[in-house]
Parts: C-alpha cells; sequence; structure tokens
C-alpha cells in the first residue's frame, strides 16, 4: 500500500494541504522505504524523529532527513509557507513511488549472463498544522510529564539529603562514644596506679614496723607471709573477674568469655566475636569481623586461643 498521498485536491486555488518535501531516485526500493513510513504516518514530528532514530533499517536516515526537510519548508516564514512552529506540526501524509530501475549483468556459466534490477524510489512526506483540540493534548500531556520529572528529581535530591545526614549522625554518635570509652579507660588506669601506689607504701610501713620490733629474720618470714597473701588475694580477684560476666550478659562456657544477647551483640569489654563452628576467632578491624555472627564473645585474643579458638589465616597475612 502506497499510503495517503493527500495532494490531488492542492490545485484549487486558495486550497492547502500541508508542506511536503521529495527525495527523488533514492537507491532503495519502495517497497523497503513503505515500510517505515507506516511507523511514522500520523505522528508528530517529534515523535516521528525519535522512532527514525532509532529504526534499524538503513532507509530511516534517508527519512529522517526528508522529514527535516519538510518541517523546515513549514517553518520558513520567508517563501511563504509558513505553518507554525515545529511542536505544532505532525506527520499529515508519507508514501514511496517507484523510480527508474537500473538493469545491470552479471556473468554465468555457459556465457550466459543473469539480470540484477537496481531499484530507485521517491520518497515525500506531508506535514501539517494539528488542531486545536490536539494541540492542547500534546502540550498537557508535555507540561505533565515535565512536572512528573521535576517532582521525581526532587524527591531523589531529598532522599540523598536524608542518607547524607543521618550518615553524619552516625558517625558524631560513634565519634562520641570513642572519646567516652577513651576517657573512661585513663580513669580506670589512673585508679589502678594509685591503687598500685598505697598497697606498695602500705607494705613498706609493715615492713618497717616488723623490722624495728622484731628483728631481720622476722622480718624476712612477715615479708614472705605477705606475698603468699597478696598472691592469693590476686587469684581470687582474678577468679572472680573471669566469673563475674559483663552486666546484662550470660557468662560463656569459657574462661573471659560470655554469651550473646537476644540481638546477638556483646559487651564493650568483650570485643572479640567467636565462631563456634568453624573455631575461629576475629579482632574489630579484621575483614570478616562484621559479618560474622559471635556465638561468645572474648574479652581478650589470649582468651580466645586458650579456649581453643584460632586466627583465620588471611588475617594473620594482614598482620
Amino acid at each position: 500500500m502506497r499510503g495517503p498521498k493527500l495532494n490531488e485536491g492542492a490545485t484549487a486555488i486558495g486550497q492547502r494541504h500541508g508542506t511536503k518535501a521529495t527525495a527523488k531516485y533514492v537507491r532503495s526500493s519502495a517497497y523497503k522505504a513503505r515500510v517505515v513510513l507506516d511507523l511514522i504516518r500520523g505522528l508528530t514530528v517529534r515523535q516521528a524523529d525519535e522512532v527514525l532514530q532509532f529504526t534499524e533499517r538503513a532507509i530511516a536516515r534517508d527519512i529522517r532527513k526528508v522529514l527535516a526537510s519538510a518541517v523546515a519548508n513549514a517553518t520558513d516564514a520567508d517563501n511563504g509557507g509558513y505553518l507554525g512552529e515545529a511542536d505544532e506540526l505532525f506527520v499529515l501524509a508519507c508514501f514511496a513511488d517507484e523510480g527508474p530501475t537500473l538493469r545491470r549483468f552479471r556473468p554465468r556459466a555457459r556465457g550466459r549472463a543473469t539480470r540484477i534490477r537496481k531499484r530507485t524510489c521517491h520518497i515525500t512526506i506531508v506535514v501539517a498544522r494539528m488542531s486545536e483540540e490536539r494541540l492542547e493534548i500534546v502540550r498537557a500531556r508535555e507540561e505533565g510529564a515535565g512536572a512528573s520529572a521535576a517532582a521525581s528529581r526532587r524527591a531523589r535530591v531529598e532522599r540523598s539529603r536524608q542518607r547524607a545526614q543521618a550518615s553524619k549522625a552516625d558517625a558524631e554518635t560513634t565519634a562520641d562514644e570513642t572519646t567516652a570509652d577513651e576517657t573512661t579507660a585513663d580513669e580506670t588506669t589512673a585508679d589502678e596506679v594509685a591503687d598500685d601506689v598505697a598497697e606498695e607504701t602500705a607494705d613498706d610501713v609493715v615492713a618497717t614496723d616488723d623490722t624495728e620490733v622484731q628483728g631481720f629474720a622476722d622480718v624476712e618470714d612477715a615479708d614472705e607471709t605477705d606475698a603468699d597473701e597478696t598472691d592469693a588475694d590476686e587469684a581470687e580477684q582474678t577468679d572472680d573477674a573471669a566469673a563475674e560476666p559483663a552486666d546484662g550478659f550470660e557468662a560463656g562456657e569459657y574462661p573471659g568469655s560470655v554469651l550473646p544477647d537476644a540481638d546477638g551483640n556483646g559487651p564493650d569489654t568483650h570485643p572479640i566475636k567467636g565462631n563456634a563452628d568453624s573455631m575461629l576467632y576475629h579482632v574489630p578491624g579484621s575483614r570478616y569481623y562484621k559479618v560474622t555472627k559471635a556465638e561468645v564473645w572474648f574479652d581478650t585474643e589470649e582468651s580466645a586461643e586458650a579456649a581453643g579458638f584460632n586466627k583465620p589465616g588471611s588475617t594473620k597475612d594482614e598482620d
């Protein structure tokens, strides 16, 4: 089907059926051109150009040039053929007529020859201005699409800002917690040093009094006795500390370990994760620390190794 031409009635004075552009002697068959022309007939100029731009047939490039020429003729106010702006035009008609056929021959066996027909065609595109009703519909659709795109962009920007603010708040919270932990550790160290100094001073005073009253031999016995008692007290305190779990956590079956809570988290005093299936432990900052689900938490690496847990090979290489 060649398609409607709409130019038979254009011979009357005062009648006009759009503005056309023609490309003659195009080196392609009319059959191939008509397949592409059927895709753009009745579309707006913008939609037709998009269809031709992404059509894979080679003839679509020539048809796109003819469409651009027709739009240029319709929007040129100097030659008297002005119809309107390019956004107001649509493809009123498009067709392809047969052109002259070039005959060639190809030699074949036994002195024969085969005829080769090289087809040509004449491509014509007619554009016209859309009616007011159709223009209103097209403009309303474009405005709706623009508003939707702007709203989508605003929503994306707002989500990005919220994610950035949340990340900043998490970073500040982590920094505050780290500072508080360091302050607590410094205070604990100062208290321990003060206690050690007080104990040593008390031991020296007791030793001096015994030396003055009982003599040199009695002082040595008193020192040994005090040392034994001190070792026993320290051993009892260490056993009590190992037996007492952290606040809110249940003690594990291994020394220096606790069981995780309902959420799988551990106390700050036991930062090392232990996996009972693989018998591996992971320290903070290692490769698989964040993805590992701890079944037991240890306070130190020595406690984990004493319980039979080993360090992953990849972590040892990094260290």
